[in-house]
């Protein structure tokens, strides 16, 4: 059995690295990201007998295109679709590191939110309600302190659960004004004839009302067919446009 594939997300500084270090010690290397020169880390690590392959992506504020960084760490979500994606959290900053979350719900449901550093968070008098957050956000949510080791088997347990099935979240949407909404109804039908079921719908659907180039750029390199792809752009682009 293959290991399974878990992607580490989260904001520069939350402790990630700390974590990624933590979890695959040494059975780790690094390289580049195709075509990028932006560093890939990748490790394993075994938990309960059961194995994981950890691929550390680059830290980010946000998913949307703005940077390689940015570019690397979405096109590996989408497009390589891990079994699971942990969103490393900082609990002195959780509305700040929250955008990021909130962005890989909507690229896929198989998450596990690791909130870090809560040992620190409790130094400053910070309390963090993890059930209370798994009910706004439709996944699991562990509080962890990479540093310490602590809470990383119950991180991992909700790991494996994710990845093998066992747990299935269920992210709660996010709903935007009537207009946006409109504009998404409208292009999800076009996206899903011309893509498939392969990508999130209605996350291409925003990216494409945001006239995110890069991702139409990315969908044609990932598939390897130029004229297909050439005609799906020109259709989804009439698409986007008609809703504009």
């Amino acid at each position: 059995m293959r290991p399974y594939a878990v992607a580490l997300a989260g904001n520069p500084n939350t402790g990630k690295s700390t974590l990624f270090n933590t979890l695959t010690g040494l059975r780790q290397h690094t390289g580049n990201w195709a075509g990028k020169t932006v560093v890939s880390a990748e490790g394993e690590f075994i938990h309960k007998d059961i194995s994981f392959r950890m691929i550390d992506l680059p830290g980010t504020y946000s998913l949307y295109s703005n940077s390689a960084d940015e570019e690397v760490a979405r096109d590996y979500i989408i497009f390589e679709q891990p079994d699971v994606t942990i969103v490393v959290l900082d609990a002195t900053s959780l509305e700040r590191n929250l955008n990021l979350a909130l962005q890989v719900l909507e690229m896929t449901s198989r998450v596990v939110v690791c909130i870090n550093l809560i040992d620190e968070a409790k130094k400053l008098g910070i309390r963090v309600d993890t059930d209370q957050i798994a009910s706004q956000l439709g996944v699991p949510v562990v509080a962890v302190s990479a540093r310490n080791k602590t809470g990383i088997d119950t991180l991992l347990d909700r790991v494996a659960e994710v990845a093998s099935g066992q747990n299935v979240p269920r992210p709660v949407p996010i709903t935007y004004n009537n207009d946006i909404e409109s504009k998404i109804a409208q292009l999800e039908p076009m996206i899903r004839q011309t893509l498939g079921d392969r990508f999130p719908a209605r996350w291409v659907a925003l990216r494409l009302l945001d006239e995110d180039e890069s991702l139409i750029s990315s969908l044609r390199a990932k598939l390897q067919e130029q004229p297909v792809m050439d005609q799906q752009k020109e259709e989804i682009s009439y698409g986007r446009t008609a809703c504009h």
